[in-house]
């Protein structure tokens, strides 16, 4: 039985909460709920992509205010994001439902390569990076507020971390996620960003990612505005309260938070992949 407007609006707030800490976005939690009130998955991509923007919108503001997010960094990445996101949007239209379950949950699995150790990012400097990231100015400093004092970082490897952005785009726009797991795990581990610089900054991309993708699913048909709204409203809420305590919590906090619910997310998606074959 289908969740009503109400129940979905209180299900989105502390999905928007969990989505705007870890970098996942909060759709990459509601996909799986609604397919599991028996959402087509189809219709409930199309409808994430929506909640993407809310959670990005919501959480991004205070990561921008805080001066956690690097806009330049942001508006880099997404020139690559945007043009996968709307790749991926349109062969989500065109292929059988049943094999966006195991793709869903085969992307998640990618969160894994986080595991590769913690990013040590005491090491960087605005000097280091690489010529383009020098020449681009991809640099920045925050103030943790955990650790009580100022990190300074440079993107490295620009190139390539572009096209693993391009990747993550592919997979926002067919799967509704956001990707952000994805785009997390390319800038700690290609860019070498600071992991809470890589989560906020994630925050950013994804509304730009998923809005590119939307336009796709709103010509297809796919878009319910039953869904939207609860979702919008509920995602926006949590992400905003997310986004006023992310920087006060120790970094292995949100890491076990964000490999907890991927583990998750995975089970399920291939349960539901496995039922409907």
């Amino acid at each position: 039985m289908a969740p009503d407007m109400f129940s979905l609006l209180l299900i989105s707030i502390p999905v928007g909460f969990v989505g705007s800490l870890t970098g996942l976005g909060g759709a990459s939690i509601l996909i799986p709920i609604m397919v599991l009130f028996g959402i087509p998955v189809k219709e409930a991509i199309a409808s994430g992509m929506v909640g993407v923007i809310a959670t990005s919108s919501g959480s991004a503001a205070a990561y921008v205010r805080e001066r956690i997010a690097n806009v330049k960094i942001a508006m880099y990445l997404e020139m690559f994001t945007s043009v996968g996101a709307i790749v991926g949007a349109t062969i989500t239209t065109l292929i059988a439902p049943v094999y966006l379950y195991f793709f869903f949950a085969a992307f998640l699995m990618t969160s894994f390569l986080k595991l590769r150790g913690r990013p040590k990012t005491d090491r960087f400097s605005p000097a280091s990076g690489s010529r383009l990231s020098r020449r681009l100015e991809l640099k920045g400093t925050y103030f943790d507020e955990a650790r009580k004092e100022v990190v300074a970082y440079t993107a490295d490897r620009p190139l390539l971390g572009g096209l693993g952005m391009m990747v993550a785009g592919l997979a926002a726009g067919m799967l509704g996620i956001g990707a952000g797991a994805f785009k997390v795990t390319v800038q700690e581990n290609i860019l070498r960003l600071p992991s809470k610089v890589a989560s906020t900054t994630s925050n950013f991309i994804v509304g730009m990612t998923a809005l590119a993708g939307t336009s796709v699913y709103l010509f297809s048909g796919f878009l319910n505005l039953t869904l939207m709204a609860p979702m919008a409203i509920g995602t926006t809420l949590g992400a905003i309260a997310g986004g006023r305590v992310l920087n006060k919590l120790d970094d292995r906090i949100l890491r076990s938070l964000f490999f907890c619910v991927v583990i998750l997310l995975i089970v399920e998606m291939l349960y539901k992949g496995v039922a409907s074959w």
